[in-house]
């Protein structure tokens, strides 16, 4: 499957089909985050329930501390 993560063309293994597979794939599952699938805001209990498909439009955003 294809899709377009934070604007660049990705394509994922076939392990890959919920967005909560996605951000454990990115090390991001324990972080916060926010994420958007095809332009709706997902809430956290969401993200093991939003099953991806081809050509969606993705955007993760998470946080960096630092001072």
């Amino acid at each position: 499957m294809e899709v377009i993560l934070n604007g660049e063309n990705l394509k994922l293994s076939e392990e890959i089909v919920y967005v909560s597979d996605l951000l454990e794939y990115y090390k991001l599952l324990d972080k916060v985050v926010v994420i958007e699938v095809n332009g709706e805001i997902l809430n956290k209990v969401d993200h093991q329930e939003t099953r991806l498909s081809d050509r969606d439009r993705i955007e993760i955003v998470h946080f960096v501390g630092g001072g």
